[in-house]
């Protein structure tokens, strides 16, 4: 198997974690944040618990960066450990002593 490149994996999953979220932000900077978030729970067949708070500029640039560090940690960490243990690692060749 293809090994994977630590910064690369967690480039890809630190932009699209940070993107997930700063989507979430702008649901609740315009408002449809609650319709989605009651839509979300009823599919799950549960009652809404949660009440949105009014968009704050700085909690919303915190948590897309904030999110964005967490998945570049995770992508990178999930290459290390494919390289090394399994899939991505190189097959080993037995060598033989005649």
């Amino acid at each position: 198997m293809t090994r994977i490149q630590p910064h690369s994996a967690g480039s890809v999953l630190g932009i699209l974690m940070g993107a997930w979220h700063a989507m979430w932000a702008a649901l609740v900077w315009a408002g449809a944040a609650q319709a989605v978030i009651d839509y979300i729970f009823r599919l799950h067949m549960i009652t809404p618990p949660y009440a949105i708070a009014a968009f704050d500029p700085r909690l919303a640039l915190a948590l897309v960066l904030v999110t964005a560090i967490i998945g570049y940690v995770f992508g990178w960490a999930g290459a290390v450990i494919w390289n090394r243990y399994g899939l991505g690692a190189a097959p080993r060749i037995a060598s033989s002593s005649n």
